[in-house]
């Protein structure tokens, strides 16, 4: 969608030349701005009270050296940062992202999406996000214990109950949370509910590991309903192997629907008979080992080099679960061509500008990522919630509330798309819904 109002554009130009070099920040940005318009037409307050300059802009941004020492006894340095991005509506709320891959503009995506996200989930959170570019893979567990350890010892400054609460996110599972819960614990002499994804033992949640992947599928559920069809009978493809893609493929699976292929970095699987998830637990959660490993108990399945070629097996539904722009212009197409009609994304911004195109202008159904992936943090927040009441809610207690939430979320994007004009656009309806509740938040708060 092409930003035609002097205004947006003038703050997106501005918003670019002052952060060079982070395409995916301003992919983000143009992105929102561009379903704001009929909004910023209605609302001159909020022009005039200066809250889109100020929601492009961190409060805070913080980088740090992360000294640690490998099992040889060699010193190694990576970076790592904590962007505080809103929180009009409640603390920082975001997870922390261990990959190489990480950089400053990637986290200030992150924690942008994330503003809007945790707005659409209704519990009182901020946007912020944090990371490293250590690469977890191939560590032995005291080397990732050196190096949380570390990370921690100056994270601990920046975070609080009621200040900052992080969670996992790629590369950061309970174990991860767990040396970081254990380092803050040891230097703050407290125990507070200061990191979420934590382990049952220590107050964490019940189907927080299940919750991005449930709460994908029960806003793709929604969105179903709501259009006149459903899962039952449809061919899925789930990319990635994670947690948000296992649990997407169960619950899919469950709602009648069969998955046929999954990947990870390296490549993919495709079984035309149904991906055996008891299988890929095993191999990914246990061993976590390659997505390759799967051929080698199930002959009749292909592996295949190379993720980007999963979207190019016909399909009903796309459920991009593993990483930000996987889904390009040319791989939306083949989609289109292959009789998908509906993208709902539990990965961070899966999908280029030039592929929501794509999905919007053929008619197929788009769930955007910060409210169909937004069941993960939800669940934190209800975490958060359990901590703070020192109570723990059974499983189906939490699955029950999450559902709610997504339904909620679905009819809070509908009313939005509906209301300004585009109805049908749950892009739309999701940046704006979200973005009204932050921008009412900060201009009640006057200018801060």
């Amino acid at each position: 969608m092409a930003i035609k109002n002097a205004y947006l554009l003038d703050l997106l130009a501005r918003t670019e030349k002052r952060n060079p070099g982070e395409p995916e920040f301003i992919q983000a940005v143009t992105e929102v701005l561009s379903t704001l318009e009929p909004v910023i037409e209605k609302r001159q307050d909020l022009v005039d009270a200066g809250v889109l300059e100020r929601l492009v802009e961190p409060e805070r941004q913080i980088i740090f050296r992360v000294p640690w020492i490998d099992d040889n006894g060699k010193p190694h340095v990576n970076r790592g940062f904590r962007v505080q991005f809103n929180s009009a509506i409640g603390p920082y709320k975001g997870g922390i992202r261990l990959h190489p891959s990480v950089n400053l503009g990637i986290i200030k995506f992150l924690g942008f999406e994330q503003t809007f996200k945790n707005s659409l989930t209704t519990l009182p959170m901020g946007g912020g996000k944090g990371g490293s570019d250590f690469d977890p893979k191939g560590k032995s567990d005291n080397e990732i214990m050196n190096f949380c350890q570390s990370f921690m010892t100056e994270l601990y400054r920046h975070i609080g109950a009621d200040v900052d609460v992080p969670a996992g996110d790629i590369g950061v599972g309970a174990r991860e949370v767990g040396y970081m819960f254990g380092q803050y614990k040891r230097i703050r002499d407290e125990w507070v509910g200061v990191l979420t994804g934590k382990g049952l033992t220590y107050g964490g949640s019940l189907a927080r590991k299940e919750a991005t992947g449930f709460g994908l599928c029960y806003f793709t559920k929604e969105m179903l309903t709501a259009n006149g069809t459903s899962f039952e009978g449809k061919t899925v493809l789930v990319s990635g192997s994670g947690h948000v893609a296992i649990y997407a493929c169960q619950k899919a699976t469950e709602f009648g629907a069969k998955v046929v292929a999954m990947s990870d970095s390296n490549g993919y699987i495709y079984d035309k008979n149904g991906i055996d998830l008891d299988c890929i637990k095993q191999i990914k959660e246990v061993e976590r080992k390659r997505i390759s490993e799967y051929v080698k108990y199930h002959a009749d399945a292909e592996y295949h080099e190379g993720c980007k070629g999963i979207w190019t097996i016909p399909c009903d539904i796309a459920l991009p679960c593993a990483t930000q722009n996987e889904i390009d212009g040319e791989s939306a197409k083949i989609l289109v061509k292959n009789g998908c009609k509906v993208v709902s994304e539990g990965a961070n911004m899966p999908s280029t500008p030039e592929a929501i195109d794509t999905y919007l202008s053929n008619g197929l159904l788009y769930g955007p990522a910060k409210a169909a992936n937004a069941g993960g943090v939800a669940t934190s927040g209800l975490e958060m919630s359990q901590n703070s009441l020192r109570l723990s809610w059974s499983f189906d207690e939490v699955d029950e509330r999450l559902k709610g939430i997504m339904k909620s979320i679905f009819k809070a994007c509908d009313e939005a798309s509906k209301e300004y004009g585009m109805p049908g656009n749950y892009m739309a309806g999701a940046n704006i819904a979200g973005f009204i509740k932050v921008a009412e938040a900060m201009k009640a708060q006057g200018n801060v």
